[in-house]
C-alpha cells in the first residue's frame, strides 16, 4: 500500500545505559491514522544503541507502505543531528549502527526529514519501549 508522507516516531531506551534495552516504533499518516506500532526488546544495550536500532527497524517498517516523504521525530537529538550530518559519530559502537541507519534511509528512496522532538512529544514510542522493558 502506498503512501505518500508518512510521520514516524521512533524511541529507544535502556535501563542502566547499558542496560536491558527496547525499542518503541509508530508509524502513522499525516491524518494520523495508525499503521503500525511495535514495542520490543532488544537485549543488552546503551540508550545511544537503543536510539539507532529503533531507527533502524523503523525504515525497514516503513518500507512496507513505500512512502515517497517520511518526517522521523526522535527525542535523541544525538541521533538527529548525526543523521542530518550535523554531529560526527566518534563512537566505534555507534558507528555501524549509523552506516547501517544511513544506508536503510538510501534504500528507502524516499525523501527524509529528521526532527528533534521532546519527550513528551514522543510519548507513545516512548510508552511502547517501557512497556516492552516491563514484560507488558
Amino acid at each position: 500500500m502506498t503512501h505518500e508522507q508518512l510521520i514516524v516516531q521512533a524511541d529507544g531506551g535502556a535501563r542502566g545505559n547499558p542496560g536491558p534495552a527496547a525499542i518503541g516504533i509508530v508509524i502513522t499518516t499525516l491524518a494520523g491514522v495508525l499503521l503500525y506500532e511495535k514495542g520490543e526488546v532488544i537485549g543488552h544495550a546503551t540508550n545511544n544503541q537503543a536510539e539507532y536500532r529503533a531507527l533502524i527497524h523503523a525504515f525497514g517498517a516503513a518500507r512496507q507502505f513505500e512512502p515517497t516523504a517520511l518526517d522521523i521525530r526522535l527525542d535523541s537529538q544525538l541521533v538527529v543531528e548525526q543523521m542530518k550530518g550535523n554531529y560526527r559519530v566518534r563512537n566505534a559502537q555507534i558507528k555501524p549502527l549509523w552506516e547501517q541507519a544511513q544506508a536503510s534511509a538510501t534504500a528507502l528512496g524516499a525523501q527524509i526529514t529528521y526532527t528533534h522532538v521532546e519527550r513528551r512529544l514522543n510519548a507513545h514510542a516512548d510508552r511502547l519501549v517501557n512497556e516492552a522493558l516491563d514484560g507488558k
